[in-house]
């Protein structure tokens, strides 16, 4: 996967160039989620840190369990302040609608006001008298 470019560097490694931007908050963390297969450099799969990217390569990464598409910029030369690890990439996931939570409501269902307190027995048959069933 090695690539030399005319008159300019080979190239940056993976889990260094992913420290430098600050996506991840260590180069050891990098390297381990490299090698577990959740990275990704123009669409094959890279399982060794040492891997080399260079500028205009798109890396799609699993980056805390959010799927991260990134076009490279440029390598970079230190771990520099958020502003300047800003300019080294540029962000292509395509914004997605927020997803409802896991166990909330939905529109359908029938809820109770806010601060209302736990149900009584009442309060619970009449939810039930409303709430359609579940094997419908």
């Amino acid at each position: 996967m090695t690539r030399m470019q005319a008159g300019g560097p080979a190239g940056r490694r993976i889990d260094q160039w992913l420290f430098y931007t600050r996506l991840v908050k260590s180069r050891s963390l990098a390297g381990r989620m490299v090698e577990a297969g959740k990275v990704r450099i123009n669409k094959v799969k890279v399982g060794k840190a040492a891997s080399l990217v260079h500028e205009g390569d798109v890396i799609t990464a699993m980056i805390n369990r959010n799927l991260k598409i990134i076009e490279v910029v440029a390598l970079g030369e230190r771990r520099g302040p958020a502003s300047e690890a800003h300019t080294l990439y540029n962000d292509i996931t395509p914004k997605e609608e927020p997803r409802p939570k896991p166990g909330k409501f939905s529109a359908k269902t029938p809820t109770r006001p806010k601060g209302a307190g736990r149900p009584t027995k009442k309060d619970r048959r009449k939810l039930d008298s409303i709430k359609p069933d579940a094997d419908e």
